[in-house]
């Protein structure tokens, strides 16, 4: 059956050579199956610009996403709040189209908002001032003007400092906020919702405003992977091994 795949939070990097090769699998064997493949948020550990795209490990990936395409499986990437530097110049080289954050899709006749899902997570106020701040666009461009290797040390710097703080949050904080997934719901009149971020997999039931909405969460690839499988009968979660 005609069907199209959602993954995200791969968190791909050097170090994780067994997710890396999971990835490779998935994007030789299963992804050119889909009808389109749908990469929502995370696809690196981090990314400090377009202008690191040439490394060998960063090509490989590359590679294996165009390869998708060019046997006739469309590819779609969102930004992550790791990888949220990805811009043009990526997504052409992987034959993909860059999404905006969050995106409404018609999948199979049922409205479908696609969101990486970290501004979901507005419990979490430090992350929040953190994410306006690197999203603006002059906070960028001056990010970007800096050298590749200042950059990939800052990166490295807020990294180590994330994982600390997270040591001291409660779980719930960086989840995310009923209400704002409400909101969301609302404001986009209903539709299904797929999001990633949070890496708790789930299939979520909510009633808003009198209607029954559907949220599925994708989980992240640590051990092993993970998609979601959505054709016209509905979505279910399915593992990716090697």
């Amino acid at each position: 059956m005609s069907h199209t795949l959602f993954i995200s939070d791969l968190h791909l990097s050097e170090e994780q050579a067994h997710v890396t090769q999971l990835f490779l699998n998935f994007s030789r064997d299963i992804a050119p199956q889909a009808e389109a493949l749908y990469i929502l948020g995370d696809l690196f550990e981090y990314w400090a610009g377009d202008d690191d795209r040439n490394t060998p490990f960063h090509q490989k990936i590359i590679s294996a996403i165009r390869e998708v395409g060019l046997q006739g499986t469309p590819v779609y990437i969102m930004h992550g709040n790791r990888d949220f530097l990805m811009d043009e110049q990526l997504a052409r080289e992987c034959n993909a189209t860059l999404l905006p954050d969050p995106s409404v899709i018609d999948l199979y006749g049922m409205p479908t908002l696609l969101t990486h899902g970290d501004a979901l997570c507005t419990d979490d106020l430090a992350y929040q001032a953190f994410r306006k701040q690197v999203r603006d666009p002059a906070w960028r461009n001056n990010f970007l003007a800096q050298p590749l290797t200042q950059r990939k040390a800052t990166i490295e710097q807020l990294r180590k400092m994330s994982e600390e703080q997270k040591q001291s949050k409660a779980m719930d904080i960086m989840d995310v906020n009923l209400d704002a997934v409400a909101e969301l719901f609302r404001s986009h009149h209903y539709p299904r919702m797929i999001h990633g971020h949070t890496h708790r997999q789930k299939h979520h039931q909510h009633m808003v405003d009198g209607k029954n909405c559907e949220r599925w969460v994708l989980g992240d690839w640590h051990t092993t992977g993970n998609a979601l499988r959505c054709d016209a009968a509905g979505c279910e979660f399915v593992n990716i091994t090697i």
